[in-house]
């Protein structure tokens, strides 16, 4: 239940039955272990409407849920980039963040080729979710496509070193040849790191 949550955001008891088949009695079981485990946490829904009854919880991953997920990077990530940034300095933690960001502009044009169906956005989410961030992507009127991951392998590390996700970002531009905005990032508190894409082409050249 935690990983349906993980990679499908926040979700409500009913949408967590539906998606893995579970009656509600079962669910709610394995919410209220979850919960207690501080592996989830409520969030109440903003209310859009006025209508009869309250509208239904959203349940969360919390940081502690998210560590029970397996991590690509640890303290010894964090240890080595300390020591990166002490003896090469700021350079040295750009040059490793880009470094590490190169699988994004190495894969586009691949998958992109491969699947023509997908938006440049769509491309994006799927080689992100190849890497372990559960991305997707949320189509909104005038405004563009927002890249939404729901999972971030690397927060952890990130949330000391943002070089990482500012890495990320740059690569992004790059192969979408466009400006895009990091609204928000699991590394530094957000429940999911979410990236604006503006309006373009549905094909890729």
């Amino acid at each position: 239940m935690a990983r349906s949550i993980l990679e499908n955001g926040a979700s409500t008891a009913a949408a967590l039955g539906e998606r893995l088949a579970l009656t509600p009695a079962a669910v709610r079981r394995h919410l209220d272990h979850l919960l207690a485990d501080g592996a989830i946490e409520v969030r109440e829904p903003r209310a859009t409407v006025r209508g009869r009854g309250r509208p239904a919880k959203l349940f969360i991953l919390t940081e502690n849920g998210r560590d029970q997920f397996d991590q690509q990077y640890d303290d010894l990530a964090v240890q080595a980039l300390r020591f990166l940034a002490e003896t090469g300095g700021e350079d040295a933690v750009k040059l490793f963040a880009e470094r590490r960001a190169g699988f994004i502009e190495e894969r586009f044009a691949d998958v992109a080729a491969a699947n023509p169906e997908l938006s440049p956005a769509e491309v994006l989410a799927a080689i992100f979710t190849g890497e372990g961030y559960a991305a997707s992507v949320t189509r909104l009127p005038v405004v563009g496509d927002q890249l939404c991951q729901q999972h971030c392998p690397v927060s952890h590390v990130a949330h000391e070193f943002p070089q990482l996700c500012e890495a990320e970002t740059e690569a992004i531009s790059r192969v979408l040849g466009s400006h895009v905005q990091r609204l928000a990032t699991i590394a530094h508190g957000d429940g999911v790191c979410t990236t604006c894409i503006p309006n373009q082409e549905r094909s890729i050249g």
